[in-house]
């Protein structure tokens, strides 16, 4: 394949930039334009060492830098590879790799490195999935699941369950393609435990889905309640800024308004939104009416009561209406004197937390509670999490053809459909890991990476 170069850096003014080439010809290409210090050649550098020197084209010294060198197989593509740290202004890292492409490079496309590593055995299609995951974490939690994501742990949870579907498949075909021999007959009893273990296996690394989704991705929130309850001072409170308006005037805010927060491991994408309540003023009213809308699409609802003032018809509305959601009732001016009903909220919430939102104060409880809620049935990171949409959709339709060999044994099918719909799983569960996964899919994974990785 044909040398590709790219800047694996920021497009943004730095102290260093990197340049990124890789391919049989990379070392080659790289002589072409860097001189070392000590006369050395990047052709003749082992790897993993590095030499300092100039980028130069022809008698024209662009920049001093530092050259990498990595040679095939041990570097992250697995090709010849050579990395330039030179200075790190936007005009000399470009013109660097222009005169790179100008000596034979071509360039390259988004995630094309880490496809390359790929393609040369280098990670299975999960561990490189999990690169962008680990550039893209923000938070400690969320970085330890990526990187066990990239040392394998979906790989080898996926594969435990190829294994047994394999060797089920083993048994079926022995048995079936050799019957003249000493072969134990493979029993509907038999078949059918071993498929409730597959299922077993399935269900369990389906239901990891969600989890990976909140560390990621985050919980779609709406602060909900009546008008001056506090939401939009608690939205505030929250964002570390002013991002709703607050008044005493009942009925400001109107419209959504959206931000996400970083509360210990949990991003809360949240929503604030008009305060609930009978209004003949028609910008408001629809303001109500999409507040519920967002309240049916929630995930979560932080339904703000206040403090100082009895319950009214509307929070008891509230309550009736979201009492079945996931939802934490936020008693909101705690450090004033107590007329709202709390045992009445108890009755009917399992998750209450009282806080100041003007003070700030009970905002770890908060963060408390939502860990509690989310994050409290801790999954071990080293046994791997289902990480996106498309690892997903393959686990799901590898288990749906499971289900199905066993209803066909529970049915009295042939065993030659059950053989069909296992070995349909197993290819299923290939694809998750790249095994068997299409050019069009293995393209469309790596669409998805920035250019330079």
């Amino acid at each position: 394949m044909s040398a590709i170069a790219a800047i694996a850096t920021p497009d943004a003014p730095g102290g260093i930039s990197v340049i990124r080439i890789s391919g049989e010809d990379a070392l080659k290409i790289a002589s072409l334009i860097f001189k070392s210090a000590g006369g050395k050649s990047p052709e003749e550098m082992e790897g993993y060492t590095c030499a300092y020197g100039y980028v130069t084209d022809g008698n024209e010294r662009i920049d001093d830098a530092v050259l990498t060198v990595f040679r095939a197989p041990k570097s992250y593509t697995g090709e010849n590879c050579a990395e330039i740290s030179c200075h790190g202004g936007r005009y000399i890292t470009k013109k660097i790799l222009r005169l790179i492409l100008k000596k034979g490079a071509v360039l390259a496309g988004p995630g094309e490195f880490t496809k390359r590593a790929f393609l040369n055995g280098k990670m299975s299609l999960t561990q490189a999935e999990a690169v962008m995951d680990v550039i893209s974490s923000s938070g400690e939690r969320e970085l330890r699941f990526a990187n066990a994501v990239r040392e394998g742990a979906v790989f080898r949870r996926i594969n435990v369950i190829k294994e047994k579907i394999i060797k089920i498949l083993g048994d079926l075909a022995a048995w079936a393609d050799f019957p003249e021999e000493d072969i134990p007959e493979v029993s509907p009893e038999a078949l059918g435990k071993e498929l409730d273990e597959v299922l077993t296996l399935f269900r369990k690394t389906a239901e990891t889905y969600d989890y990976g989704r909140i560390l990621r991705e985050g919980i779609n929130t709406v602060i909900a309640g009546k008008p001056n309850v506090g939401k939009s001072t608690l939205m505030n409170c929250l964002s570390g800024f002013q991002r709703s308006i607050v008044t005493d005037i009942a009925g400001t805010t109107r419209d959504v308004v959206e931000e996400s927060v970083k509360l210990g491991d949990i991003t809360l994408r949240l929503s604030d939104t008009a305060g609930i309540r009978e209004t003949e003023d028609v910008i408001e009213s629809i303001g109500v009416d999409i507040a519920y809308k967002k309240i049916d699409e929630a995930e979560l609802i932080l339904a703000v009561f206040d403090n100082t003032v009895p319950l009214e018809k509307k929070d008891y509305e509230l309550i009736e209406y979201i009492r079945e959601r996931k939802t934490i009732a936020v008693i909101n001016k705690s450090d004033s004197k107590t007329l709202v009903d709390k045992e009445y909220i108890k009755e009917n919430f399992k998750h209450i937390v009282e806080i100041s939102a003007l003070n700030d104060s009970g905002i770890n409880e908060l963060k408390d509670c939502l860990e509690d809620m989310f994050l409290k049935e801790e999954t071990e990171a080293d046994a791997g999490i289902i990480a996106n949409e498309r690892q997903m959709e393959c686990l799901e339709s590898a288990m749906q053809n499971a289900k199905e060999a066993k209803y066909a044994l529970e049915n009295g099918e042939l065993l030659d459909a059950i053989t069909v719909l296992l070995d349909s799983a197993a290819s299923k569960l290939m694809e998750l890991t790249g095994e068997s996964a299409s050019e069009t899919v293995i393209n469309n994974v790596f669409s998805r990476f920035c250019v330079g990785k």
